[in-house]
């Protein structure tokens, strides 16, 4: 039996799904015919309305409220757009360079329409609007063709729509979603011209590995800023943002080339270019600089790609201006930690750092690669290796240089040991809680004569503390302040402490010094006397607070850069507080400063061998029980220097392997290559401070009665009076030595002139410490470190 014939029905179909396309090409026009005039006549009516003022709209927030009467406020959106950061820092010769880019997912750079080259502005319009300069935000011709024949499932927008899409995040294919988009691109233009809606555009297309914008594509791809490329190039930019990972021109080189030979075509065909530019952008070699880490993901997953490159690790000096950015943001304006996160990371912000390149070169030259002063991990004896830290100030608060830790820098706002890392401090706290306070509150004079003998602190005959090695002292051997300071006793600093109190050492360290990282518990005579506190300190609060004794007894807040501005430059958001705050007296900070200079000059001194070469220097070392911790803090008359050295958790240092103080070691050798070729400097004094001879037998100023007579150095304002208990004589020639001292440095060990006779009125004459404190000693005995603490 025959098959029956289908052709009839096949033929009824294929005309009923005919007049199916037609009625719905006829519908659709019909609709955006409608909308159109929809759209015209909303516009015109807002118009007439509000010129006459029967409508007025208030401002109206764009961040909510996308298809709105009122059109978008284009200024708000692009000042809401992600931007990126960027830190400067000046080389040796005060030129501008870049240390790093901060960005979230979008690394974006303003730059503007003048700022770009003709040819990258002609291939974006020629390949994605000819008729941008023509239409008012709509191509309504382009519009309904894509309607026609894709029913909104191909693009059709001009770049004003696009624009618009970019700023709102708004993409769907949804007739209300296109009306709205209409509606906006119409109004955007009429209120903006188009250079402002190019510019605008080109800022804020997304051309692949975190590049938004054509400023960072440029540099990304070609290592050029937009007004340098060439017609190829501009030809390859414009033509990754229809997609972007699949036009990137490094992963997909095959997809973009034909893209920007079609873009070329566009633009001959156009009249923006001439048959010999044509072909001489054809014939090019583009050289490509961006590197990509290789993944294998979905193209809707090309914005998870990323950036594989060495610059990304910061150095920890780019760290700490990071850190102190987002602080002194939430401190000036409110700010939540996360706000402040996001307007450094997004907030196109340009940071000016103030690290000296030489300096900080010269430090990771040192730690980064463990020259000269630490071993190679794997020759190390220990594992993990010794660490340590390491930061240099100038005397105005101007921080030049850091280093976090030993070992290359493996990611970015890791542990930085200098600044973060609190360590017991040891016998380097001493010219701070105990020296200092004594000198300034006229307790204590250079000459005072204290017992090198430890205290009772429980009126049990227990005598603490002990000096180094368990070496108890003597109660009969007096010592003046500079014979206690060179070699670290422990005996005299406790006693001073005792005449003191805690309270007032504890307080001096909080309020005068600004050490914030202080417990209750360090309240107490270990803490304070011999540094054994509970957590301890940082090296960057070290360095700050040494620093007074330099610079006339002025306390700056340490900073890492000089200003933050806007992206354009054009407004200062930030700049650190500067202002010095007087904290002792410029006679007590001189005072300090002779002192400290015996550490290094004295042969005895524990920073002997730690001298600055060419230049006069002071420090003070510290070492923890058990040889946990060592310290050196010290200066020149150029800077100061905090370092620190020991293992990330508690473990007793090989000194037989690295040496008595490592940190000494790196101090010296950094500082030595860091005054190499400065002039030669001398440390200033101003005139509140005074150098006098004293009587070494009673510590009094000397008369021409007293046979043994030193020097030492006094606030002009605090003397002790004039000795009358000698009664023998001297020879004009005869000259006394400290123990140990050089012939060279801060305190000579020669004699100064006697005077002829006392004056009419003695000074007062020095009291010696009572023996017992002004205040009852706690019921407890001071927490001890385990072992008696000392010095090398």
């Amino acid at each position: 039996m025959a098959k029956e014939s289908t052709a009839p029905a096949k033929k009824k179909k294929k005309k009923q799904r005919k007049q199916h396309r037609v009625l719905t090409v006829f519908f659709t026009v019909f609709l955006m015919l409608f909308m159109i005039g929809v759209v015209t006549a909303g516009l015109v009516a807002y118009d007439i309305f509000t010129d006459v003022g029967i409508l007025s709209f208030g401002p109206v927030d764009t961040s909510k409220e996308v298809a709105g009467v009122d059109y978008i406020d284009l200024d708000s959106y692009v000042a809401n757009q992600s931007q990126t950061t960027i830190i400067y820092g000046y080389d040796e010769d005060g030129d501008e360079i870049e240390l790093a880019r901060l960005h979230g997912t979008e690394n974006r750079i303003w730059c503007g329409l003048d700022e770009v080259c003709q040819d990258l502005k002609d291939a974006v319009v020629a390949l994605e609007d000819k008729r941008f300069y023509l239409h008012d935000g709509v191509d309504w011709v382009r519009t309904i063709g894509v309607v026609v024949e894709y029913h909104f499932s191909q693009g059709g927008s001009t770049i004003t729509q696009q624009l618009i899409k970019n700023l709102t995040g708004e993409n769907s294919r949804t007739f209300k979603r296109k009306y709205s988009e209409i509606k906006n691109a119409l109004a955007l233009e009429k209120h903006f011209d188009k250079d402002t809606i190019l510019e605008a555009y080109l800022n804020t297309i997304y051309l692949d590995m975190g590049c938004y914008g054509v400023k960072t594509a440029a540099e990304y791809y070609f290592d050029k800023t937009p007004d340098q490329l060439t017609l190829m190039e501009s030809a390859i930019l414009a033509s990754i943002t229809n997609a972007p990972r699949k036009y990137d021109p490094i992963v997909n080189y095959d997809n973009n080339r034909q893209r920007a030979v079609e873009c070329l075509d566009d633009m001959l065909e156009q009249g923006y270019i001439s048959l010999e530019e044509y072909n001489d952008a054809i014939a090019e070699d583009v050289h490509f600089v961006g590197v990509h880490q290789k993944k294998e993901e979905d193209e809707e997953d090309y914005e998870e790609v990323e950036i594989v490159t060495e610059s990304e690790v910061q150095s920890y000096y780019v760290d700490y201006i990071i850190e102190q950015v987002m602080s002194d943001l939430q401190t000036t304006y409110g700010y939540s930690e996360s706000e402040a996160f996001r307007k450094v990371y997004y907030g196109g912000l340009k940071i000016y750092g103030a690290v000296d390149m030489r300096v900080q070169s010269i430090m990771e030259d040192v730690y980064y690669n463990r020259s000269v002063c630490f071993p190679d991990e794997e020759d190390s004896p220990e594992d993990p290796a010794i660490q340590s830290a390491m930061i240099i100030l100038d005397y105005e608060g101007r921080i030049m240089g850091t280093a976090g830790r030993i070992g290359k820098k493996t990611a970015n706002r890791t542990l930085n040991m200098s600044t973060s890392s609190r360590r017991q401090p040891g016998s380097s706290i001493k010219p701070l809680s105990v020296y200092c306070p004594a000198i300034e509150l006229g307790a204590f004079y250079w000459s005072s004569m204290i017992p090198n003998y430890g205290i009772d602190l429980r009126g049990d005959g227990v005598i603490w503390p002990t000096n180094y090695g368990g070496d108890p002292g003597n109660p009969g051997q007096l010592m003046t302040l500079d014979e206690a300071i060179a070699p670290s006793k422990n005996t005299v600093p406790a006693r001073i402490v005792k005449r003191l109190t805690p309270t007032v050492c504890y307080e001096f360290l909080r309020d005068r010094f600004h050490m914030t990282t202080l417990e209750p518990a360090d309240e107490d005579y270990a803490p304070m006397a011999i540094g054994a506190m509970a957590y301890g300190v940082t090296p960057l609060e070290m360095a700050a607070a040494y620093a007074t004794f330099g610079n006339g007894g002025l306390y700056y807040r340490p900073w890492s850069y000089y200003k933050v501005t806007n992206a354009s430059g054009t407004e200062i958001v930030l700049e650190p507080d500067r202002t010095p705050e007087r904290v002792i007296s410029e006679g007590a900070a001189d005072v300090m400063l002779h002192l400290l200079q015996c550490v290094v000059n004295y042969s005895s001194g524990t920073g002997y061998a730690y001298r600055i070469d060419g230049f006069r220097s002071f420090c003070k070392t510290g070492t923890t029980s058990d040889n946990y911790d060592k310290w050196i803090v010290g200066g020149t008359p150029y800077y100061v220097c905090a370092t620190w050295a020991g293992f990330e958790y508690n473990r007793t240092i090989n000194i037989n392997y690295y040496g008595s103080n490592p940190a000494g070691k790196a101090y010296k050798y950094v500082m030595n290559k860091v005054h190499r070729g400065l002039d030669d400097k001398e440390f200033t004094y101003g005139d509140e401070c005074v150098k006098k001879a004293y009587c070494a037998e009673t510590g009094l100023l000397a008369t021409s009665r007293c046979y043994s007579v030193e020097t030492g150095y006094y606030k002009a304002d605090s003397l002790p009076g004039y000795c009358r208990y000698c009664s023998g004589s001297r020879l004009e020639t005869e000259t006394t030595t400290k123990p140990g001292e050089t012939t060279t440095g801060a305190t000579p060990g020669t004699t100064a002139p006697a005077p002829t006779a006392p004056p009419t009125t003695a000074a007062p004459q020095p009291t010696e410490p009572p023996t017992e404190p002004p205040t009852e000693p706690p019921t407890e005995p001071p927490v001890e470190p385990s072992g008696d603490e000392g010095e090398e």
